[in-house]
């Protein structure tokens, strides 16, 4: 299990005690920019492994630098956690038996997700469709649903998987990182599934709703990342998927949300417009090699 941590309060060590009460194999990858000693410490003691990853190429560096460690000790399926997820008792027992129904080495499993913020599970893509269109998982009531990509955390990806597919993207630093992961698992003949046996629920930022309009009120810097991988993910897959009319109605989409659900508008959209333009253009790293001013300002 790959446990990334980013500044832990107490409710996301409790999170990761338990996940290490039902997983031998756990290495937290903490991407805080500063080491804590005293808390490393205190996990290296209850048996966990710790990696001070200290953000570097984000959660895909996180993601890389925990499955290299448990390649290393030969482990066949790795999890992907981050610290706001709750899992049930039955979480890996249920995951483990869908990876075994899947009747091959090389495979991407995660479970059904439910946002508590909309209410609502999140939908699947068929894989197979030239247009991808959402589907709801609900209309899947058991087995494993074929899907284009599946949320990281509490995913399982098969060492073989990992092997063939390479590591994750981290000049994309954060957002759409397994979603372009998913499309390049497909590209390279690797299933990705659905386990509607096992449920995660997720909680992903502030959320605000006002008429039709809803959003995670995300920090600016973190919409140029969506905005820009958005845009390059689609771009670069148009040629299996037709995708690409997504770009223009996602970058739309994020614009007015912000307009109209939450503060600090200037900043955020001009995040999302030169965003937009890296993906273009294919310009990826990170914000602040990118354009310092302009990150600096979308930090303030």
């Amino acid at each position: 299990m790959i446990f990334v941590l980013w500044q832990p309060n107490a409710s996301h060590l409790i999170h990761l005690d338990d996940t290490r009460a039902i997983c031998r194999h756990v290495v937290a990858v903490d991407n805080s920019p500063e080491a804590d000693t005293g808390l490393h410490a205190r996990l290296r003691a209850a048996g966990i492994e710790v990696i001070h990853n200290a953000n570097h190429g984000g959660i895909s560096g996180a993601y890389n630098q925990g499955a290299q460690c448990l390649l290393a000790r030969g482990c066949e399926v790795l999890f992907l956690l981050d610290q706001d997820s709750q899992l049930g008792a039955d979480f890996f027992d249920g995951m483990m038996q869908a990876c075994a129904n899947v009747g091959s080495d090389t495979f991407i499993v995660g479970p059904k997700v439910f946002e508590v913020n909309l209410g609502r599970y999140l939908p699947v893509f068929s894989p197979q469709a030239r247009m991808p269109k959402p589907e709801r998982i609900e209309d899947h009531p058991e087995g494993l649903v074929p899907t284009l990509f599946v949320i990281s955390s509490g995913s399982a990806i098969s060492a073989a998987a990992y092997r063939k597919i390479g590591a994750f993207r981290e000049d994309y630093f954060i957002e759409y990182v397994d979603i372009e992961y998913g499309l390049r698992a497909t590209r390279n003949d690797v299933p990705v599934y659905i386990n509607t046996a096992v449920e995660l629920r997720q909680q992903v930022g502030q959320f605000v709703k006002r008429g039709i309009f809803s959003t995670s009120n995300h920090v600016a810097w973190r919409r140029y990342y969506a905005s820009r991988n958005a845009v390059h993910a689609l771009r670069s897959n148009s040629d299996r998927w037709s995708i690409h009319w997504l770009i223009e109605l996602l970058t739309l989409h994020q614009v007015a949300c912000v307009l109209v659900c939450e503060e600090h508008k200037l900043r955020k959209v001009v995040a999302i417009a030169v965003g937009y333009v890296d993906g273009l253009f294919g310009k990826l790293g990170t914000f602040e090699q990118r354009h310092p001013r302009v990150a600096a300002f979308c930090r303030h």
